[in-house]
């Protein structure tokens, strides 16, 4: 036969010279330390990002400058030093857990990728850590915000990070994101059995409040889905966990300016359900999966103050997955979902000892 009716095919691949894959879950960040310097860095950063902060630079810069900057993160800085442990922020904590204990799965599960995480806003930055997975020889990047539920304010500037780094490098790995995953039936499972496991051992309260970020209006009515998606992963939390209409709610947190925000707003859920009578009052935060500032001091303690102050008598706060070996699992499950199709299982021996003698590159 001549050469057209029977081309050469290029040598195969040994395995070990396919590009790894590699897992990068993204947070939001984080101050370095407790230090209104610190905070001033880190806020400087967040509050620049025209996904946060939806006003001209023109305009909302001066502000930011002279008159945010100055003053807040001494009082942010305050709030840090509640919630900071000896090993550093709980976000950095609890991410860098997660981080390891799914790349632990993971192995154990026959996947060799490399797992990392890196914050938006802060250390380790997305940039650097893309440039370390690099070097490690990934060329097959899955991306996880780390976000329940999608914003463009949070998973699309993750997004935004990554690319922008990418768009410097001549050569680019092949990219695929998890936009958000509000509905997984594996991380929902995870979150009722953690709130199961606390009613089995202290007790029900009277009502469970569910308190998401709070997002302004304004982006909603533009399209963010952000809203929708925190609504759905509320109501079917609450089918799973068995709650009848009045025995829980949703809310909204963590207001930040003069603009109409989503409603109801968070702390007065709170007053509201004490006046009315509810004595003992559960939150829990579904929209974060690793415990922060916002959770552990504006919920677990203003939250708690302000239920209090109004006549409740107990408000307990459920502590978000973090390195919850159920919630763990549930990653494992969707990454592996996201990982399908490229070549990043390690082939068992009888694979391997079966293409050497076919002459075909293991599966």
């Amino acid at each position: 036969m001549s050469r057209l009716e029977r081309p050469e095919q290029p040598p195969a691949l040994p395995p070990s010279d396919f590009p790894r894959c590699g897992v990068l879950l993204a947070q939001l960040g984080t101050p370095d330390a407790p230090e209104p310097s610190a905070v001033r860095r880190y806020l400087a950063e967040f509050l620049s990002d025209p996904r946060v902060v939806e006003i001209p630079a023109v305009l909302w810069q001066p502000v930011l400058r002279g008159v945010i900057l100055p003053f807040r993160p001494a009082r942010s800085a305050r709030k840090y030093r509640q919630i900071w442990t000896d090993q550093g922020s709980p976000l950095l904590v609890n991410t860098r857990l997660q981080a390891s204990l799914l790349r632990g799965l993971l192995g154990e599960q026959g996947f060799d990728v490399e797992v990392a995480f890196a914050m938006r806003y802060g250390t380790p930055s997305i940039p650097s850590v893309l440039r370390t997975m690099r070097e490690s020889g990934v060329g097959r990047l899955l991306l996880l915000p780390m976000y329940p539920q999608y914003s463009g304010t949070t998973t699309a500037t993750a997004c935004d990070a990554v690319f922008a780094e990418l768009a410097r490098w001549r050569d680019q790995p092949e990219v695929r994101t998890i936009r958000s995953f509000p509905d997984d039936a594996a991380c929902i499972d995870a979150l009722a059995a953690r709130i199961e496991g606390r009613w089995m051992a202290e007790g029900r309260p009277g009502h469970l409040l569910m308190s998401f970020h709070g997002l302004p209006e304004r982006a909603v009515r533009l399209g963010d889905p952000y809203r929708r998606e925190a609504e759905l992963t509320a109501g079917l939390l609450a089918r799973r966990l068995g709650l009848a209409d009045g025995e829980w709610s949703l809310a909204f947190q963590s207001r930040f300016g003069r603009a109409k925000w989503l409603e109801p707003a968070t702390d007065a859920s709170l007053v509201a359900l004490a006046r009315r009578g509810v004595t003992e009052v559960d939150v829990t935060c579904p929209g974060f999966v690793a415990d922060c500032l916002e959770t552990l001091e504006e919920i677990a303690i203003e939250g708690r103050d302000s239920f209090l102050a109004a006549g409740g008598r107990r408000l307990r706060y459920l502590d978000c997955p973090n390195g919850d070996p159920g919630f763990v699992r549930a990653l494992a499950s969707l990454v592996a979902l996201h990982l399908a199709g490229w070549p990043c299982r390690r082939p068992d021996e009888a694979a391997v000892g079966a293409a050497s003698r076919s002459g075909a590159p293991a599966a």
